[in-house]
């Protein structure tokens, strides 16, 4: 919506028009049954248009393009463009044009000029013309600014402004969920949603994830040798539709002796979404910083680090366990005491002393056990295996 203070004389013109992709003609199909009166007139008047489909006349979406006939939606992560014309009118030679284009949000003001350089002079029936491109980064009512100074031939400075009023739409609902896996894996869910009218194309959702983490997607399936998406190829998103996407991060190895005792909220990363409308336009979205609050563990952790997949029967077999002191103050002196169960029995020493464990600190314990049950076995680990000598 253009809105211009007090129209005033001056020498200059100035036209803003957007500049968006053609759209595909569409028409309204009209036919009748032979045995009507008009016969097979409608039929071959259709037949003969030049914007239907040969061989499918009564479908809506025609073979020809039409220019855009209306502003149109802008969405956040797309790129504003607008042509920028300044025609002189008059029948005298105008100097030192200037064109300014800024574009004005509810928190920042940006140039998008390509030129700041004044033009020396403009003939008569002359035009200046600018294209400028912005990706539009917030939401909300954004406000284009275009402003035309001159000097006339009797060297009298004038000056003009005019003002485009548009709204910056929201194209996607995005919402997450995280799950914290006992190995310190962390799994994220991604829920996107296309809250537009028209389908987008979704070229690219990838997550970036922060410098602790490695990350794996979990959105794709190996058939024959080669990866092959979960979606096939239903890259399209309709409107209103929502799609998961889901992510397995790892913390690094040198952050993997740390995850045990990571306490409160830590970064994970970033979704990075791209996806393309209509005619290939492009729109870009990327999330502020994904945040979880880490698990809390205790005082003290037992995580399960080797266990064979199978074993014989009745004979023994080793696991290695690592206790972790997640206190920050605390020096611990542990103990070790081994309870069986009906199929399962340790060997080894029960109550013997594991040393002391300073804050912060982990250590590796290997252990042996024996299966006198054939079954399948669950191996619980515990922080009530240890005792702490207070």
């Amino acid at each position: 919506m253009e809105v211009n203070p007090p129209k005033q004389e001056h020498l200059l013109a100035l036209k803003v028009m957007r500049l968006t992709k053609p759209t595909l003609f569409t028409n309204i199909p009209v036919t009748c049954e032979e045995k009507d009166l008009p016969g097979d007139l409608f039929n071959q008047l259709m037949r003969d248009d030049p914007s239907t489909v040969n061989g499918a006349e009564v479908l809506m979406l025609g073979e020809m393009l039409t220019l855009p006939q209306n502003f149109g939606n802008i969405f956040l992560g797309e790129t504003f463009s607008s042509y920028i014309s300044v025609h002189n009118d008059s029948n005298q030679v105008v100097k030192d044009i200037l064109v300014k284009a800024d574009l004005q949000t509810s928190s920042q003001r940006l140039n998008l000029s390509a030129s700041n350089a004044a033009v020396a002079e403009l003939k008569p029936d002359c035009c200046i013309d600018d294209v400028i491109h912005h990706e539009v980064k917030e939401i909300g009512t954004h406000i284009l600014v275009c402003a035309v100074s001159y000097t006339t031939q009797a060297g009298e400075k004038m000056y003009f402004r005019k003002f485009f009023k548009f709204q910056v739409l929201k194209p996607l609902d995005v919402k997450t969920k995280f799950y914290n896996a006992e190995t310190d894996e962390v799994f994220l869910e991604a829920q996107i949603q296309n809250i537009t009218t028209s389908p987008m194309f979704m070229e690219k959702v990838s997550l970036e994830p922060s410098i602790m983490y490695n990350v794996t997607e979990l959105n794709s399936v190996s058939q024959a040798g080669e990866c092959v998406s979960t979606f096939r190829s239903r890259a399209y998103l309709q409107p209103m539709d929502t799609r998961q996407y889901l992510y397995c991060l790892k913390p690094k190895k040198e952050f993997a002796e740390k995850a045990g005792i990571i306490k409160g909220v830590t970064v994970i990363g970033k979704l990075d979404i791209v996806w393309k409308t209509n005619l290939g336009e492009r729109g870009r979205l990327q999330t502020s910083q994904l945040q979880r609050m880490a698990p809390g563990y205790g005082d003290v952790r037992l995580s399960l680090e080797a266990i064979p997949d199978t074993v014989n029967l009745e004979e023994p077999f080793h696991i290695t366990c690592k206790i972790t002191n997640c206190s920050s103050e605390r020096t611990m002196d542990l103990v070790l005491e081994m309870c069986n169960t009906n199929s399962i029995h340790w060997c080894g020493i029960s109550g013997r002393q594991l040393g002391k464990l300073h804050p912060s600190s982990s250590l590796c314990l290997a252990l042996t056990l024996l299966s006198s049950v054939q079954e399948h076995l669950r191996l619980k680990t515990n922080r009530h295996i240890l005792k702490e000598n207070i």
